[in-house]
């Protein structure tokens, strides 16, 4: 069993909200020793020569394409770019096709996802059965085949009765379920958020009310259930009053954003650029802010990459037609540098929201700087430049909006259970 002694690191603590310069020992999967004065005999010695070593991140809402797409995305293609960006652990949507809606697809998926990434996997279970919203599926037996959460992802059911039996069962068994508040009549065939961008560009829009809506309604049958909820993207200013009466109400209501919401805007589409097109559609630069100041003081509670492949078949079409969504588990560091580079957030916050949140909303023991967390780390420098190349990207599918754009923050290495995943051979024994 292999002991690693990782010295002269600055220590990036989201349970603590500081940084320090420390040392960590990792053995038998954990971290064994925090603030250690030397290596043990014989231990794996990385000096990481005053580079950020921080939890390593917790994305819910990966879209992998097994089954039915794997030519997008497979398990090992999204084990392999997660190593590289320093996700440790993937929640994986349900919006597979078939979706994910029986134990024996979830037990199949899961000894699949195992064999073939190097990083942890858990998986989401839809709501209802085919996320068709007519009927619910067995949530229970989910449950006990290892689904961490229930969602039908950007097919929001609407029927209210259908929802809220739902609902009152997921409370009976303590099961966490995810909601995507998008008003789906207001939000069909749109493509980009109404304004005048839109209305230069000729683009059917859609209205930021319509999340707000649709957040309005689940609100209500949260408070009506008592279910645990999570909003899996907030990212507009109107949304954000309704979340902050739910939460001083004592509803049991957490709230994510994408990092493209956080760092892009709807000006970025440009000349109908469809690697910009994602769902819900960029907003304007007003709302991208009140967002980031929200994640900054622990309103949303999530930030995740959203990572949604599609092959370039999907995207090279008009824009309209053009399928939503934007690879995201390699970029999703260097991006989240970018709120840490401008001052709206320091570091401790933004792995707040990358590691420790999503893995206490979840349940999972990762996330953590402590003795006995899972040894899931991530040592990365926030303040190296590159260009990005999409088709440096371990995704299958190369859909990133920051092909060539200017970036900062490279992951250095990356330890899922205190083994190395990703990164150089820099160890030598004590």
């Amino acid at each position: 069993m292999t002991t690693t002694y990782l010295e002269n690191a600055r220590l990036i603590d989201p349970e603590a909200g500081t940084e320090r310069t420390g040392n960590l020992i990792l053995h038998g999967g954990v971290i064994a020793v925090v603030d250690a004065l030397s290596a043990p005999k014989g231990a794996r010695i990385i000096d990481c020569a005053g580079k950020c070593l921080a939890p390593g991140i917790v994305d819910i809402g990966v879209k992998v394409g097994e089954p039915g797409e794997r030519h997008k995305e497979s398990f090992r293609s999204a084990g392999l770019a997660a190593a590289a960006g320093g996700v440790t652990t993937m929640i994986v949507r349900p919006d597979t096709d078939p979706a994910l809606d029986t134990p024996e697809m979830l037990e199949f998926v899961t000894r699949r996802a195992a064999s073939a990434s190097p990083v942890r996997i858990r998986h989401m279970a839809a709501l209802t059965k085919g996320r068709a919203g007519r009927e619910m599926t067995e949530i229970g037996f989910l449950l006990d085949a290892g689904a961490v959460a229930f969602t039908d992802c950007d097919h929001v059911v609407t029927d209210t009765k259908v929802l809220s039996r739902a609902l009152t069962y997921a409370r009976s068994l303590g099961a966490l379920v995810i909601g995507h508040p998008q008003d789906p009549g207001l939000s069909a065939g749109a493509a980009v958020t109404t304004g005048k961008f839109a209305s230069l560009r000729g683009l059917p829009g859609v209205s930021p009310m319509a999340e707000r809506m649709c957040l309005d309604r689940d609100l209500a049958l949260v408070e009506m259930t008592g279910v645990r909820w999570h909003a899996d993207q907030i990212t507009c200013a109107r949304s954000l009053p309704p979340l902050e009466r739910a939460k001083a109400n004592g509803l049991d209501v957490t709230a994510g954003v994408s990092i493209h919401h956080l760092t892009l805007n709807d000006l970025d589409v440009g000349d109908y650029r469809t690697f910009f097109k994602v769902k819900p559609p960029l907003r304007d630069e007003q709302d991208r802010l009140a967002v980031v100041e929200a994640v900054a003081s622990g309103l949303i509670d999530i930030i995740s990459s959203m990572h949604t492949p599609q092959d370039e078949e999907s995207k090279r079409l008009p824009y309209e037609d053009a399928a939503s969504g934007a690879v995201a588990l390699q970029t999703l560091l260097p991006a989240a540098m970018r709120l840490y580079q401008s001052g709206h957030i320091d570091l401790p916050q933004l792995f707040r929201a990358m590691s420790l949140n999503p893995a206490k909303r979840l349940g999972l023991p990762q996330g953590r700087l402590a003795e006995g967390a899972p040894a899931d780390l991530v040592l990365f420098d926030p303040d190296a430049p590159f260009v990005l190349d999409r088709f440096t990207l371990r995704s299958k599918s190369k859909n990133t909006p920051f092909d060539g754009q200017r970036m900062e923050g490279k992951v250095l290495a990356t330890f899922v259970g205190g083994e190395q995943v990703f990164g150089p051979d820099q160890g030598e024994a004590a």
